[in-house]
């Protein structure tokens, strides 16, 4: 139980990949906050995932709101981002520029506010998780505004592991996961999406929550990592 007595906030971590890290991170033996802008998520959430669980509500487009978070828990060991809407991907000539800045606005500039606001709280020892996206290296058709923002993210996370040291900070870089955030995607077409990517890829399926999980969980465990994208694809840079 490597995180026992850590204190672990997840900003996210009211679904996907954020709640899967948050009940691991449990399971380690840290007690976990987790963070979204809706209250009824944030109560759902802490309700599922019991004890050693709690939860507060910030907006992390509203930089006041979220030192607000942190000036309200006091000192913690790890910070995990992976706040995100639903994935908006199109051709750069039909992207709505209202759009693209939203998305920046909560995956890119909502975590610099976060870590502003939450570095001078991590103790001795803790770290950061980011969270960037394959689309950084390997983008496809219609994926401009989501391969910027990974590589907006990657670029982030160096800079602060030089800055920040010896806080820790690291990034993961997710490839084709099941979760909410393909939700805006009708049902049928969802689990065919799911069904054709998996075939394409080494490991015979699309990723889950719970495995993408587990390298956030690493990378708050190992106290010689900093400054690394770790790839969790199952293969998809290869092929």
């Amino acid at each position: 139980m490597n995180l026992q007595n850590k204190k672990v906030v997840i900003f996210g971590g009211s679904s996907g990949i954020g709640f899967a890290t948050a009940r691991a991170a449990l399971n380690q033996g840290a007690t976990v906050l987790v963070s979204s802008s809706r209250q009824d998520k944030v109560t759902a959430a802490v309700a599922e995932l019991g004890a050693g669980a709690d939860g507060q509500v910030a907006d992390l487009t509203d930089a006041a709101s979220v030192s607000q978070l942190f000036a309200d828990i006091g000192s913690f060991d790890h910070l995990v981002y992976t706040a995100g809407d639903s994935l908006q991907l199109d051709e750069l000539a039909r992207t709505d520029m209202s759009v693209a800045r939203k998305a920046f606005d909560l995956r890119v500039f909502g975590a610099i506010a976060a870590v502003q606001a939450a570095a001078p709280n991590i103790r001795h020892g803790g770290s950061i998780v980011l969270t960037s996206g394959i689309a950084s290296v390997r983008p496809q058709k219609g994926w401009t505004v989501v391969a910027s923002i990974c590589g907006a993210m990657e670029g982030f996370m160096r800079a602060l592991a030089v800055e920040l040291a010896p806080i820790r900070v690291n990034i993961v870089s997710p490839g084709f996961v099941r979760t909410p955030l393909w939700s805006n995607v009708p049902e049928s077409e969802r689990e065919a999406m799911y069904r054709q990517a998996g075939a394409g890829l080494p490991v015979g399926r699309v990723g889950e929550a719970d495995d993408i999980a587990q390298t956030y969980i690493h990378l708050m465990n190992n106290a010689y990592a900093t400054g690394q994208v770790i790839v969790i694809d199952g293969g998809g840079v290869l092929v």
